[in-house]
């Protein structure tokens, strides 16, 4: 049980910072397309109180966590609203507005690397027990759920089916013709992702897409993860 109350201390900041961050950025860059959806419904804060989803960002990582004994850790926050007829190109927008959230997480996970390995680490070398334990052991566990929690949202979200933004982001590339048919699956979209969790199909996309995305961080981290 400690240990478990010691995996949600450490991961519950990077996941509301990972979620807020991920939905802010949807609704900022369809904000600079043209679409101010988000902003008048005050959706366009870094306060996580408005982001918040009771079952996304609260219950489902604490019952992954205790599930999984702190092994795993997932959430997600409420979508932003956007409004594609806002948008001179809907379709380019809806693809750039939805790119963004993984993108955002993604440079997340690079700079938590780099605060890592190049700040906390040399700290760590020449700091004295009590600050090590005290200060820099928590905010380099709190880093480290942030890399990985990040690099899930961005692998996770980039599943090509709708309405994750993997599939908003393969619409706009799509043809006009079959993008329409492709965005028809939407009001399946949610059981079709639950049947890929449930029966692990979607590690077979999850997993070589975070192995992608640390190779890309890796880039920045001296190959340090």
């Amino acid at each position: 049980m400690d240990s478990i109350l010691r995996q949600v201390s450490l991961s519950l900041v990077p996941i509301l910072i990972a979620v807020t961050l991920h939905e802010v950025a949807h609704g900022y860059v369809a904000y600079l397309q043209g679409d101010r959806t988000a902003k008048s419904m005050g959706r366009l804060t870094l306060n996580p109180l408005a982001h918040i989803d009771p079952i996304g960002t609260v219950l489902m990582p604490l019952a992954l966590l205790v599930l999984t004994k702190g092994q795993f850790v997932f959430g997600y926050a409420k979508p932003v609203p956007i409004n594609p007829y806002n948008f001179k190109n809907p379709r380019k927008g809806m693809a750039l507005s939805a790119l963004a959230g993984p993108v955002t997480n993604m440079m997340l996970a690079i700079i938590s690397g780099v605060l890592l390995t190049y700040a906390l680490l040399p700290l760590a070398l020449t700091a004295s027990p009590q600050v090590f334990n005290s200060i820099l052991r928590p905010v380099g566990g709190m880093l480290k759920q942030s890399i990985w929690v990040n690099l899930l949202l961005a692998a996770f979200n980039l599943i090509p089916i709708p309405p994750l933004d993997g599939g908003r982001v393969l619409a706009g590339l799509l043809p006009a013709r079959q993008a329409y048919t492709f965005e028809k699956l939407e009001r399946y979209g949610f059981i079709i992702v639950m049947l890929l969790i449930f029966t692990g199909l979607a590690s077979y996309f999850i997993d070589p897409m975070m192995r992608f995305l640390l190779v890309i961080m890796n880039i920045f981290t001296k190959g340090s993860f």
